[in-house]
């Protein structure tokens, strides 16, 4: 069995070591490696970059850009985790349960972006609202979203776990008070609505696990639409093993946004009522939000079993 030649570069990083350890007992992959002198030798990353078959880019956005710039193979195809290139037109969003063009796109591209963490759960629940007609462009929203302390990378999750921190890490931290946090911008796009959401982030203190909602008055909806609408446009796109929709989340009156901790799968359920309503994704950040959702990409660009490695 020939087997395909990957590459991470940035292979330390939180997102990195995930990918590394999913890929490395796998039989049908080959891993490109480099010594620790030599993780940041641009010569020999060059190298490497393009001497694979595909490169995973688990780099902060300027880094990430300097890799694809290196690339001079054009048989290379690239999986980016960073932010540099989600809004970028010649690049797949590897969402691929948003939609069948999405699917398409990712299987016929080379250069493939996978979603923010916080802006997935978003996205899977407001692009199909907005494509279904049910919510207008121009719908002014807000988003929640809490998630363990893991998405912050290895300085906050050191913060964390060190022994003698300080209280304030034990209480919920929300963060992005400016309104400027990166994963705004793809939230805007990817789902087509014309005004960025007002986002409310919280970190908190557990590992992994990430729960979004998007809360929505009756008003906020296109004229005659009801949450019937949403419920059966939601049943109808997300019937899948990595997205589904599920009225019962397991819990009475409470959602734990850790319960999906360490499956590459997101739930999808709405609640309220007719008038105030909550959409709400529940997922892992590490998982379905970084590297679950960029091995997923990973087997589609490979033509495997898209499951293939992942917890669902």
């Amino acid at each position: 069995m020939k087997k395909t030649k990957i590459f991470i570069d940035g292979k330390e990083g939180t997102t990195g070591l995930r990918i590394f350890d999913r890929l490395n007992i796998r039989e049908d992959i080959e891993l490109i490696t480099l010594p620790e002198e030599k993780r940041k030798d641009v010569d020999a990353r060059k190298e490497a970059l393009n001497a694979c078959d595909i490169a995973f880019l688990c780099l902060p956005d300027a880094a990430a850009k300097e890799s694809v710039s290196l690339i001079e193979n054009p048989e290379v195809k690239v999986i980016d985790t960073s932010t540099a290139h989600r809004t970028e037109p010649d690049w797949a969003y590897g969402f691929p349960e948003l939609s069948e063009e999405h699917l398409e796109k990712i299987k016929n591209s080379k250069r493939v972006a996978v979603p923010g963490c916080h802006a997935s759960g978003f996205i899977a629940l407001v692009y199909p609202l907005v494509k279904a007609g049910i919510l207008p462009a121009d719908a002014l929203l807000t988003c929640h979203s809490i998630t363990g302390y893991s998405g912050g990378g290895k300085k906050m999750i050191a913060e964390y776990e060190n022994g003698s921190r300080g209280i304030k890490y034990a209480a919920p931290r929300q963060y992005a008070l400016t309104q400027e946090h990166k994963h705004l911008k793809e939230m805007k796009a990817i789902t087509g609505i014309e005004n960025a959401p007002v986002f409310c982030p919280i970190v908190s203190d557990f590992y992994c696990g990430m729960a979004v909602t998007v809360p929505l008055f009756k008003a906020n909806l296109a004229e005659g639409k009801t949450v019937a609408d949403i419920v059966d446009t939601y049943k109808k796109l997300y019937d899948g093993k990595f997205v589904r929709y599920t009225e019962d989340l397991g819990e009475d009156a409470m959602l734990g946004a850790n319960a999906l901790a360490v499956k590459d799968c997101m739930e999808i359920t709405v609640k309220g009522n007719d008038e105030r309503i909550l959409l709400i994704a529940r997922y892992d950040n590490l998982g379905k939000g970084a590297s679950g959702a960029a091995v997923e990409c990973l087997n589609i660009l490979m033509g495997a079993d898209p499951e293939t490695g992942l917890a669902l």
